[in-house]
Parts: structure tokens; C-alpha cells; sequence
């Protein structure tokens, strides 16, 4: 059975929990939030499983505690820097690593969708709107971020968050991105795609949290299985490269 600390005792980190209790292969040994954050790295017990939905603060103390107990680490703090992403990939070198924004089947495949109908839509207008629950602190979110990436996948075109005032006619490689807040939402996301006289809409609805819950023990059971290296969702779930 595998031994698990949580870091991260918000909302997703008690689904997580909730669903390791109904498991014969995984244990919760401890958990860490913010308010005891300074428990990390050495004041947790060993474990071979780290799973991290919580503040990207808290990454210097997990990455400091997977190196000393040599874990595997499944992270899903979004907002992180890319000096933050940078070291996780470095503790890939010791240890096995996956991160994603979201971790569920189906915006994995609303990726690749996406990705494909870019391809055969080019030079359509592209807009990428999400939404959440008036929680959430970040924006925009993790898996709009990663929508922008299949459309734009070197990194090369504007992006355009919101847009307020006299912002001009829109320009015509750019990539709005559009960030709604309210109520519990627990996310959904569409890829618009407007050509002259017609639109396409890719959307995924989530009705709860306990769809990236399953999906991030899902991605933890392959990953426990792997040498060390900084692995994809995608990677672990389809076996692309």
C-alpha cells in the first residue's frame, strides 16, 4: 500500500482524501495546509506519494520534502511561476513528477480538439473563456492556460486578457482569454472559434470536483509505476509522447 501526504487541505485536497479512504492501495499518512506549512520539508512523515493541490508558497518546502523521502510527486497547484515549473521539472531528475492544470479525461481530450480544429480552422478568430466558482484565486486558470498552449503551441502570438476601452479592431493572430467568476462553478471552458459567417464552440463542463480528484489518483497510480522524470497527463493517460 502506498503511503500519501497531501499538500493542500482545501477543497480538492479533502475530495482527494475522501476518495483514498475507499481504496486498498493508498493511505493518507499526513497532510499540510498553509496554516501549518512550516512543518515542511521535515516535519511530515515518509511517504512514496506526494499529491499537491494547494499554494504555490508551499512548493519550495514539497520539492525540499520529496528530495529528502525520495517520493513521487502529482501536482495541481496552478498560478505557478515558471522559475516554480523549472524546479519541478528539476526534481523530475530524482524522482517521478507530473504536473497539469487539470486532470480530468475529458479536458485532456478538449486539448487535443482543440489542437486539431486550430489546425484545420486556421486564420478563424480564436477565443478561450473560462469559468469557476467565486473562490478561486488565480486567473486565468490553469486549464485555459493549456488551451492557449494547443492553440498556439511555440508560444509566438499575442494573447489578449479581456479588453476594456478603445482597444482598437482585433488584430488578427491574437488569442483572447477571458476569465468569469461566480457562484460554485466548478469549471467549465470553451474554445471559440469564429470564421466569416460561422462559429465552432469545443466545451467542457465539469459538475464537480471529484472528476480532477479521480483523475489525479488515476495519473498517481501510473506514476508510481515510472522511473524518474517530469511526465504529462497525456503522457501517463494515453501514452503520447
Amino acid at each position: 500500500m502506498a503511503r500519501v501526504v497531501l499538500i493542500g487541505n482545501g477543497k480538492m485536497g479533502k475530495t482527494i482524501e475522501g476518495l483514498i479512504a475507499f481504496r486498498d492501495d493508498m493511505e493518507v499518512v499526513g497532510e499540510v495546509g498553509i496554516e501549518n506549512a512550516d512543518i515542511l520539508p521535515d516535519g511530515l512523515p515518509e511517504a512514496e506519494l506526494a499529491i499537491d493541490f494547494s499554494n504555490p508558497a508551499l512548493l519550495p518546502g514539497l520539492v525540499a520534502y520529496a528530495q529528502r523521502v525520495k517520493c513521487a510527486v502529482v501536482s495541481g497547484t496552478t498560478g505557478l511561476t515558471a522559475k516554480q515549473l523549472a524546479d519541478l521539472a528539476d526534481l523530475g531528475k530524482m524522482v517521478p513528477v507530473i504536473h497539469s492544470g487539470n486532470y480530468s479525461l475529458g479536458v485532456a481530450v478538449l486539448r487535443k480538439l482543440t489542437a486539431e480544429a486550430g489546425k484545420y480552422l486556421a486564420g478563424w478568430d480564436e477565443e478561450v473563456v473560462e469559468t469557476h466558482h467565486n473562490q478561486k484565486v488565480d486567473a486565468p486558470s490553469g486549464t485555459a492556460k493549456m488551451l492557449v498552449a494547443a492553440l498556439d503551441p511555440e508560444g509566438t502570438r499575442p494573447v489578449v486578457y479581456g479588453r476594456e476601452g478603445i482597444v482598437g479592431a482585433r488584430t488578427k493572430d491574437e488569442i483572447g482569454v477571458h476569465s468569469l467568476r461566480g457562484g460554485t462553478v466548478a469549471g467549465t471552458h470553451e474554445v471559440h472559434f469564429f470564421g466569416p459567417d460561422e462559429e465552432v464552440v469545443l466545451t467542457h463542463r465539469a459538475s464537480s470536483r471529484t472528476i480532477f480528484a479521480e483523475g489525479a489518483l488515476a495519473a498517481a497510480t501510473r506514476l508510481l509505476q515510472r522511473e524518474p522524470g517530469f511526465y504529462t497527463f497525456d503522457e501517463l493517460m494515453f501514452g503520447a509522447e
